[in-house]
């Protein structure tokens, strides 16, 4: 139990960890509606998994807000439902994500499909990769002053982000130099990985095991 010091001391961490919650979420609607328009537009379907990656983190975003909020009102309240709730449809979704991008990237490299082009990809990764290493570093600072494990958990989520983004990087910039259209689709496989991945972590953190990110500061 945190003293009456050491709370006042965290309050302006607590209005930190809300803002960043909400961007978190705005970025997110906003990438995903852009990178979604040119993975149809241009027929990248790395992009296009990118772009609907993004809108199941806006669930997941909306359920970290819920939670920034109760435990900044009251920490001792237990999660509540739409917490819950919110990391399951997100688990659920990022498998779906998984299994829809499999069917697909197996299709395109059958039948030899290349998209149009991957320059939007290339600026959309480089951009994503900046705001979210930016974010990682916001919410890791922000979870080790008010020692919130789920915060630093989330950190380390959104470094996954960083990571997908990096994929969309490899593969966009490859097709560019190479031309060689398998290499979307293989970008699109890339993703499978951690679409699964953050699929099987939203449904521990809905079950309360916030450290299964493997963030070194939850341990």
């Amino acid at each position: 139990m945190a003293t009456l010091t050491e709370q006042s001391a965290q309050k302006p961490y607590w209005g930190y960890a809300l803002w960043l919650a909400v961007f978190t979420v705005a970025y997110n609607v906003a990438e995903g509606l852009i990178s979604i328009f040119f993975g149809i537009s241009d027929e990248a379907l790395t992009l296009f998994g990118f772009g609907v990656d993004s809108f199941i983190e806006v669930m997941s975003g909306l359920g970290i807000l819920a939670m920034v909020m109760r435990i900044r009102q009251n920490p001792d309240k237990p999660r509540t439902k739409f917490e819950i709730t919110a990391l399951q449809i997100t688990g659920t979704a990022f498998y779906l994500l998984a299994a829809g991008l499999g069917a697909t990237a197996v299709y395109n490299i059958i039948i030899g499909h290349k998209p149009e082009t991957t320059l939007p990809g290339l600026i959309i990764s480089v951009v994503s990769i900046l705001v979210m290493w930016a974010l990682v570093a916001g919410k890791r600072k922000v979870g080790r002053e008010l020692n919130s494990m789920p915060i630093l958990a989330d950190a380390n989520c959104t470094l996954v982000c960083v990571y997908m983004s990096l994929v969309l990087l490899a593969s966009s910039l490859i097709y560019e130099l190479t031309g060689f259209g398998f290499v979307d689709s293989l970008g699109a496989i890339g993703l499978i990985y951690f679409s699964a991945k953050e699929g099987r972590e939203s449904f521990d953190k809905a079950k309360g095991l916030e450290c299964e990110c493997g963030d070194e500061d939850c341990r």
